[in-house]
């Protein structure tokens, strides 16, 4: 039994054996996006399994879905991106638990705070927003492959990918640290890493890697590095822009819905908001960043990161595994 197996909590369980019922993980589903996303899937008749860093937020969220939605099946379960051990120990309850994995929503995620760092010494929003994320779908690829229907990994990313640069000599911010900054190369990590998944993966594997961002959505993201840094000013600059300009965090939420449930996407595809500096609107398929397509940058990024965190993709399964 994994050392996290006691962490989880069901209502309509769908685990072991297969299933018409789809499958989904959503990491950070206790709150902002990641809340909303699982409510959506959840409407949509997908058991979802909440990941989050607290049971009981977690718990929490899972009942204020089941009481919009009763017939909702959902899964709390507890994971700490910030940590390579608890990845590994939720990746292994997993797929004894569940046979298939349909959507991997690679969601939850940490903005512009001041620097500190993961359980393995890497700057904590280089660490959480991406390398956690690309340590869970390595450890989750088997499954993913085995899925008897096309299954997708969803990455999150934002318009600060943009404003983001890898800079390979100093990746954790130990020589120069900007919460910004840090921040920005994170974001654009996220999209480097959705795009060579894409390109990596065999067609037999019928697994799509799809990126999509929420534009500006008014969640408890944008305070969290103001109240960790003590800054009044900024907070309340985070407050105007979420009333002025931010959607709400359901809006917020249908890139990532939209990449996860739309028959008609490619893989390799970068979904947002349609609307003013793709701050705000309805999903469409847009083009990201010039750097984002930089495949060489993406290929250092994906050795870099295999060296750092430990983890591989076996990218060369066996037959049984293609559908």
């Amino acid at each position: 039994m994994s050392e996290y197996e006691d962490s989880a909590t069901s209502s309509n369980d769908v685990s072991g054996g297969h299933s018409d019922i789809k499958t989904a993980i959503v990491t950070g589903a206790n709150s902002g996006l990641g809340f909303e996303v699982t409510k959506g899937l959840a409407e949509r008749g997908t058991h979802v399994v909440m990941v989050c860093r607290s049971i009981e937020r977690g718990e929490n969220a899972k009942q204020e879905i089941e009481t919009e939605l009763p017939e909702s099946s959902l899964t709390v379960h507890e994971l700490d991106l910030a940590d390579l051990d608890s990845l590994a120990a939720f990746a292994e309850w997993f797929e004894s638990t569940y046979d298939e994995l349909h959507l991997l929503c690679n969601n939850a995620g940490v903005m512009a705070i001041p620097r500190k760092e993961t359980a393995e010494g890497f700057e904590y929003q280089f660490g959480v927003n991406h390398l956690g994320h690309f340590a869970l779908t390595a450890h989750l690829l088997p499954v993913l492959t085995r899925t008897t229907e096309e299954s997708r990994v969803i990455t999150q990313s934002s318009v600060a990918h943009r404003n983001g640069e890898i800079d390979f000599d100093d990746l954790h911010g130990e020589k120069s640290y900007s919460a910004w900054g840090a921040y920005g190369q994170s974001k654009l990590a996220n999209v480097l890493f959705g795009y060579e998944l894409d390109r990596r993966l065999p067609d037999e594997a019928n697994v799509k890697s799809i990126v999509c961002h929420p534009g500006w959505a008014a969640t408890d993201l944008q305070f969290r590095g103001p109240r960790q840094s003590g800054s009044r000013l900024r907070l309340w600059m985070m407050k105007l822009a979420n009333t002025v300009i931010a959607q709400s965090a359901e809006r917020g939420a249908e890139p990532m819905l939209y990449a996860a449930t739309e028959p008609k996407l490619e893989g390799g595809q970068f979904v947002g908001p349609d609307g003013f500096r793709n701050m705000r609107g309805s999903p469409e398929v847009q083009e990201s960043s010039d750097r984002s397509y930089d495949v060489d940058t993406a290929q250092r990024l994906w050795e870099v990161s295999e060296e750092l965190t430990g983890v591989s993709f076996d990218l060369d399964l066996p037959e049984a595994n293609w559908q």
